[in-house]
């Protein structure tokens, strides 16, 4: 993959390509929750800003959090030896909606990224550094060039993971396709039934999925008061206005949930 070059201005890496799109996290409804960022462990964190600016993510950072954004959600980046890629364990895979296909598959192809074609035309995965997989698919009536859609679940109750999500982030059910869904201002919550237990993601390349909340503080106290246990209590993250809370869902996946996360 060509590694693009990166100038450090104030502490905040501004990528030099013109192939960027604008963040935007969603409006919050009624639960006062939204899509906020999916967590990677990266060996290399160059490598991983290279990739997901040829994706067409802008880095960012506020405060300690390194991070790139799209519109819709976050990366966030943080240095480690990821146990594992996405294949394999209770999420498969990421997803991003684009308007064209064929605005971004001919940069995708000149910059090396890996590209697994399928037989629609409107959809595509790529692999991205450490085994982080991203489905692509086209649909002309969103709103960005390219925006963050979907998160990929594969477990073995698919309906119990819906309804768990519905009652504590008030999801909204439904489906995707012919698969069970929830959705949340910013992203599908795509839910698959496993013939086997899967690991969790904790540790792995993409090692959480997090969510933006309205009064944070409050909202972990209606988790707690519902029996939902904490890995990691309301705090307040050190040189920054980020509030952090830290939950394991049933299957092992980890869920950050912030407020300000933006920069």
């Amino acid at each position: 993959m060509r590694v693009r070059t990166f100038l450090a201005v104030a502490g905040v890496a501004t990528c030099l390509t013109g192939s960027t799109v604008e963040a935007q996290l969603a409006m919050a409804g009624e639960a006062g929750v939204v899509m906020g960022q999916v967590g990677i462990i990266a060996s290399d964190l160059d490598a991983q800003r290279a990739f997901w600016a040829e994706l067409g993510g802008t880095p960012v950072q506020n405060g300690p959090l390194q991070m790139i954004k799209f519109p819709g959600a976050f990366v966030t980046l943080r240095q480690g030896e990821p146990t594992g890629g996405t294949v394999g364990s209770t999420i498969n895979h990421i997803g991003f909606n684009v308007q064209q296909m064929s605005e971004w598959l001919p940069k995708w192809q000149a910059a090396g990224l890996e590209i697994e074609t399928t037989r629609r035309p409107t959809q595509v995965y790529l692999m991205g550094p450490e085994g982080v997989r991203i489905e692509i698919l086209e649909d002309s009536n969103v709103a960005e060039s390219l925006q963050f859609h979907h998160v990929h679940f594969f477990v073995t109750e698919p309906l119990e993971m819906q309804s768990w999500y519905q009652k504590n982030l008030g999801a909204v059910p439904g489906k995707r396709a012919i698969f069970d869904a929830g959705d949340l201002p910013g992203v599908n919550l795509t839910f698959s039934g496993s013939d086997e237990a899967l690991p969790g993601i904790a540790g792995r390349s993409l090692d959480n999925v997090g969510f933006e909340v309205k009064d944070l503080e409050s909202f972990t106290k209606k988790l707690e008061a519902a029996g939902v246990s904490f890995e990691r209590p309301y705090r307040v993250i050190a040189d920054s206005d980020i509030a952090m809370a830290t939950i394991v869902d049933p299957w092992g996946i980890k869920l950050v949930l912030t407020e300000n996360l933006a920069p």
